[in-house]
């Protein structure tokens, strides 16, 4: 009897065990940060939010003289006030359209990200996609984006052979 139970969780156990199914995982960052273009893009981006983000505070700043010679002008006549708050009105305007602008959905940062990253993204997943299917993985997980993961064994993680993939040995 004791023969049969232990043949019977073996074919149980082989059973699962042939259905298993392969999964890896990549670090997005670790990948990232190991790609000199990706590192140049980045600043190259930030370097142009920088010049946006400056050009915008330039405009606020005005807006705040503006509105500080509106305060201390309060001998004019009510027709030289509305034409005041209109013009303080029109560069607030003016700095919320370029923060849209520049910041916005489909803003000039957007833009640049998608004509700078997107293609380096591209090229990650046709590596990550082709060596899914040359060593039959059913899932690649990204741990980077995945705080889920408390543990994972690091032979599962091929992270490593995406950058040797993409050209970037380690």
């Amino acid at each position: 009897m004791k023969k049969i139970v232990v043949a019977f969780m073996l074919a149980c156990v082989s059973a699962f065990s042939a259905n298993a199914q392969k999964y890896a995982l990549i670090d997005m960052e670790y990948i990232f940060n190991n790609i000199p273009e990706y590192k140049a893009a980045n600043e190259q981006i930030e370097t142009k939010a920088k010049t946006w983000q400056d050009e915008i505070e330039t405009v606020m700043k005005q807006v705040q003289d503006m509105y500080k010679a509106y305060q201390n002008s309060q001998n004019l006549t009510a027709e030289a006030r509305n034409q005041q708050e209109e013009s303080i009105l029109k560069k607030e305007k003016e700095a919320q359209d370029l923060r849209q602008k520049y910041f916005g959905q489909d803003g000039e940062m957007m833009k640049l990200q998608e004509l700078l990253i997107k293609p380096i993204e591209d090229n990650i997943y046709e590596a990550v996609k082709a060596i899914s299917l040359e060593q039959d993985y059913k899932m690649v997980i990204d741990r980077a984006s995945d705080r889920a993961i408390i543990f994972a064994s690091p032979d599962i993680d091929i992270s490593d052979q995406v950058l040797q993939r993409l050209g970037y040995s380690k």
